[in-house]
């Protein structure tokens, strides 16, 4: 009994912990666009440029690509292969976004801020966009659909180049480096962004499903989207102001009381056609909300309930004419007998 009143109140302190919602942060560590990140944007492009060019003109790097393609890394060792279809899932987009999505939705909800999550947002959007266009426009075939040996397997319809999972992997980890809000997890989390990124590349390198030069550009290209992100910020800040109001917006309407008190109505007082207005006698008070009517006719005199009034019978009959019927009250001839 003890143990249980013992486990039942620390749930209620976890709960009533959790309940306890704080206030948005004053001063949110929001990375700048410094002199130090500036320099290493222009060495990533710089690096991500020299990578395609190599790749162009079928350099060394080419060469490279098809020695280890011949290597069949997933014969070599095979014993992890199975491991290694697994963690390429850590490069997927979905799944990671999914994982990443949730702890930041966390985050957001703690700290009464959108930025986590807008933030993810404007980095995926980077990532398809800017990785999407280069697969499309240089056209790569990957290893498994290699024509020519020796070729650089480009502008033949291919989308190997560079490598999505890659790119993914250090955009979708990397982003909880970037938001983290000390310098010691800022560090901790690089590292282990780091590292996870660099093994769904080898991964992919390994399966035989990218090119070494792939995994490079693809590490190149999801580094610029991190390095780009403070340029992003301002329009991040305005989007989050623009949805809690409305958010603020929707609440106040939905505040509101269901029904409007009603505005009281003063008769106004019409006056027949053809009757003169200083004349109070015709005068009767008609509400202006009531539907117009055609003229009624009233019987004179009081009210009286339809037990006590007089029937009255109707001049006449209802039936049309018929040339073998007699009005009621004269006498019709006698029929003449016939025999037989």
């Amino acid at each position: 009994m003890r143990t249980e009143r013992n486990l039942t109140r620390r749930l209620d302190r976890v709960f009533a912990r959790l309940d306890r919602e704080p206030e948005r942060p004053a001063h949110i560590d929001v990375p700048r666009m410094s002199r130090h990140r500036v320099v290493l944007f222009t060495a990533t492009l710089a690096f991500y440029l020299a990578i395609v060019w190599a790749v162009v003109i079928s350099s060394w790097l080419v060469r490279l690509d098809w020695q280890v393609m011949f290597f069949r890394p997933y014969q070599q060792w095979p014993q992890i292969h199975a491991f290694l279809d697994y963690y390429v899932v850590l490069g997927q987009r979905g799944p990671t976004a999914v994982m990443v999505a949730a702890w930041l939705g966390w985050r957001s909800w703690r700290q009464h801020t959108l930025r986590p999550l807008l933030t993810l947002a404007a980095s995926l959007l980077l990532l398809n966009i800017t990785v999407g266009a280069a697969k499309l426009g240089m056209g790569r075939l990957g290893p498994h659909y290699a024509t020519t040996i020796g070729s650089n397997e480009m502008g033949l319809g291919g989308d190997i180049f560079p490598s999505g999972h890659t790119a993914n992997a250090v955009v979708t980890w990397g982003i909880l480096a970037y938001l983290a809000s000390s310098p010691r997890a800022r560090r901790w989390l690089s590292a282990l962004s780091a590292v996870t990124s660099l093994g769904v590349g080898l991964t992919t390198v390994y399966l035989g499903t990218h090119w070494l030069s792939d995994v490079l550009l693809g590490w190149a290209a999801g580094l610029l989207i991190l390095l780009a992100l403070p340029w992003c910020e301002p329009l991040i800040t305005k989007v989050e102001t623009a949805l809690f109001a409305l958010r603020d917006r929707w609440r106040a309407r939905r505040s509101r009381p269901a029904t409007e008190p009603l505005v009281p109505v003063t008769p106004v007082a019409l006056t027949p056609r053809g009757v003169p207005a200083d004349n109070p006698s015709v005068r009767e008070p008609v509400s202006s909300t009531r539907a117009s009517r055609g003229p009624v006719h009233l019987a004179p005199g009081p009210h009286t309930a339809r037990s006590e009034r007089t029937p009255v019978t109707p001049v006449g009959s209802r039936r049309p004419p018929h040339a073998d019927r007699h009005p009621r009250g004269t006498s019709q001839p006698a029929r003449p007998l016939t025999g037989g």
